[in-house]
């Protein structure tokens, strides 16, 4: 990020050239990319001030959900204001001059190694596991060796000066992952061509059928759930929160009469954003 760039920062966890870098550049295109070593790192830019937006991935087509984020979205005092689904498209990445034939290794982060096994087998290409994708292409770029490749993207190749020695290798072709924009203060003004979503967590109380009594509200309301998962919090077996993602705003009456009948059956509800839906999540 240069001192001299006016713009406002949104921060995104890794280094220059990550798939979440790409994802502020479609996304945010008037803000400038601040990397960050972590995604508590990345919250702390908002919170602190050195960033207006933080980029946080939550989900991708063929991994699945990203790791801690539903931990850290109720704790992190930002809201959802908006999200972005990006296409991942893997490429092969090498030193300049080298040829496909020259790979024996490539580096990236499991998540991606996993998702381009048929490319790295049909080719003999042994994989080796990395800290992360844009990381990994540094190395290639420094090692200068024409046996050694990095899987990333077309930004990290762009900004490591790497050649694509094979473009768009991923196993799926339908390879996307969405992220969520946070910023300090919530926006419930706005509607969206596409619609709205409004993203949530809540504990239901320790009576039986809590769940099943709790979302009965969204069917006799004619609400959509999107998504509903549930994981363990603090360190118990039988404390368990759960995640949703509904379609519409709460001020829609039959979203309003759907959350106040999961609130009659919870110790706690709390909204986390409510933001325009991606026309792409279609």
């Amino acid at each position: 990020m240069s001192p001299t760039d006016t713009r406002p920062a949104i921060a995104f966890q890794g280094e220059p050239g990550a798939y979440s870098h790409q994802a502020c550049h479609e996304a945010m295109p008037d803000h400038v990319a601040l990397p960050c070593a972590t995604f508590e790192d990345t919250i702390e830019a908002v919170r602190s001030g050195r960033a207006a937006l933080a980029m946080l991935p939550v989900e991708n087509t063929t991994y699945g959900r990203v790791a801690d984020i539903h931990r850290l979205l109720p704790e992190s005092g930002l809201h959802i204001v908006s999200e972005a689904f990006v296409r991942v498209h893997i490429n092969l990445l090498g030193v300049p001059g080298a040829l496909l034939e020259d790979v024996r290794v490539a580096q990236s982060h499991t998540v991606l190694l996993g998702q381009c096994r048929a490319f790295l087998r049909e080719h003999g290409i042994r994989a080796e596991i990395a800290a992360d994708t844009a990381g990994s292409a540094r190395h290639v770029a420094e090692a200068g060796d024409p046996a050694l490749a990095a899987l990333a993207s077309d930004l990290a190749g762009e900004i490591y000066g790497l050649a694509p020695l094979a473009r768009h290798i991923e196993d799926q072709s339908t390879n996307t992952t969405r992220f969520l924009i946070m910023a300090p203060k919530p926006d419930y003004a706005r509607r969206g061509e596409a619609g709205m979503m409004t993203t949530f967590v809540f504990r239901v109380r320790n009576i039986p059928a809590a769940l099943y009594k709790a979302m009965g509200g969204f069917a006799t309301n004619g609400v959509n759930m999107t998504k509903l998962e549930s994981y363990m919090v603090d360190g118990s077996f039988t404390a368990t929160q759960f995640y949703a993602d509904i379609e519409g705003h709460p001020d829609d009456r039959n979203v309003r009469l759907a959350l106040d009948e999961l609130d009659y059956f919870c110790t706690k509800l709390e909204l986390l954003g409510v933001y325009p839906a991606d026309p792409r999540r279609r």
